[in-house]
């Protein structure tokens, strides 16, 4: 077997590369990783260059990793501030640091694209090994699926790639839900009450949703959705990475996976929801608007997105990171993973300890949002459940 690492995944094959995964995530597909380097979406100066992994068996690719070098923690999602200033204290250098992850995305997802089991072992000792030549401080596996980390766990690695958790919020069609009024019959009077408001508010103000595809979108479609990204960006003063072009290339490239969510009022498209539609799961990403109009965020980006699902027989919905008010509005608490192995056994030692203590607060805070569920009933019996994605093949 051969390790080789690639600066551009233009320079793997399309089909090499897809026939690693299921092809249900399309975050980790050839044309969604190559069109963010291709159309301007990855800059250095940013933080991210690519180096991605690859295990080759002759002319065969049997593992790969997107990969990135790292001078920063710059759209990751998982947060290490503390222990760069770990770092720094000791006078040693965090950065550059090799990040296993797909930019801008806490999506969870597969992160060792392989073969078989066995391949899976030797990219992850091809990681501690491309970490060492380099001298960089660590590798890092973001948001990856719970059923890769018994690859994380083998006896080999002796308990070395850290566990990390977090906490972010789904909705689940695990009722079977046949459409919204059932979703919401499902919930207590409250919260149902609630949305039934916040939805009407949005139809007085007489806005209308229009949901279009990729190979559906127009040129006006997309210029619209990327002012309203770059409209977003810049209301909370940080610095937009996805192109114009890029939106364009997902359009062309992977035209059934994109899927907006545009609000017309009055002749005006003033506000849009991006998402990805996965094997059977839809991915909310990005959303903004020129206008406000009362309930108009919650209808873009979560009550359409449950529609849809339910619709188009979706059994789940991502609709991104963060955001505690998700769960009155029918997304649960689930549980995120990150992997992390750190050259200096010292400091593996010490930052072990502290995930530890991390994930126990983690699954305390988990266990008061569970209590917060808007539901009448437990949907679930476990929890904090768990997606039954597909695993990495």
């Amino acid at each position: 077997m051969e390790i080789r690492v690639f600066n551009r995944l233009s320079d793997v094959s399309r089909a090499h590369w897809d026939d690693l995964h299921c092809g249900r995530d399309p975050f980790v597909s050839h044309a969604f990783l190559a069109g963010l380097e291709a159309h301007g979406c990855l800059r250095e100066d940013w933080g991210w260059s690519p180096l991605h992994l690859t295990v080759w068996d002759g002319d065969t690719l049997i593992a790969a990793a997107p990969g990135y070098v790292k001078t920063n923690s710059h759209g990751e999602f998982v947060f290490d501030h503390a222990w760069a200033r770990a770092y720094a204290e000791y006078g040693r250098d965090y950065f550059p640091k090799w990040l296993c992850a797909v930019p801008y995305s806490p999506v969870t997802g597969p992160r060792l694209l392989a073969r078989d089991a066995a391949s899976r072992i030797v990219l992850l000792d091809a990681m501690r090994t491309l970490v060492r030549q380099h001298g960089w401080s660590s590798a890092h596996a973001n948001f990856h699926l719970e059923e890769e980390s018994t690859a994380f766990d083998a006896p080999v690695f002796g308990g070395e790639w850290r566990s990390r958790i977090d906490v972010q919020y789904h909705w689940r069609n695990e009722a079977g839900w046949a459409n919204f009024d059932a979703f919401l019959a499902a919930m207590d009077h409250k919260h149902r009450k609630n949305i039934r408001q916040e939805r009407a508010k949005v139809a007085k103000a007489g806005v209308e949703i229009r949901i279009v595809h990729g190979d559906e979108a127009s040129e006006a479609d997309l210029a619209a959705m990327h002012r309203f990204y770059l409209r977003t960006f810049a209301d909370y003063g940080n610095s937009p990475a996805l192109t114009l072009a890029f939106l364009r290339h997902l359009a062309r490239a992977m035209p059934r996976a994109l899927v907006l969510f545009l609000a017309e009022q009055a002749g005006d498209t003033i506000a849009g929801a991006l998402c990805l539609r996965g094997g059977d799961t839809l991915y909310g990403r990005y959303w903004g608007a020129t206008r406000v109009v009362p309930g108009l965020h919650f209808e873009t980006c979560y009550y359409q997105g449950i529609d849809y699902c339910l619709r188009e027989g979706l059994r789940r919905f991502e609709p991104g990171a963060q955001g505690e008010h998700k769960i009155d509005r029918g997304f649960l608490p689930t549980f995120v993973r990150s992997r992390h192995w750190i050259a200096d056994p010292d400091f593996s030692a010490a930052l072990g300890r502290w995930c530890e203590e991390e994930a126990a607060a983690v699954r305390a805070f988990e266990r008061e949002l569970q209590a917060r569920s808007p539901f009448r009933a437990r949907l679930v019996d476990e929890t904090c459940p768990r997606p039954e994605r597909a695993a990495a093949p």
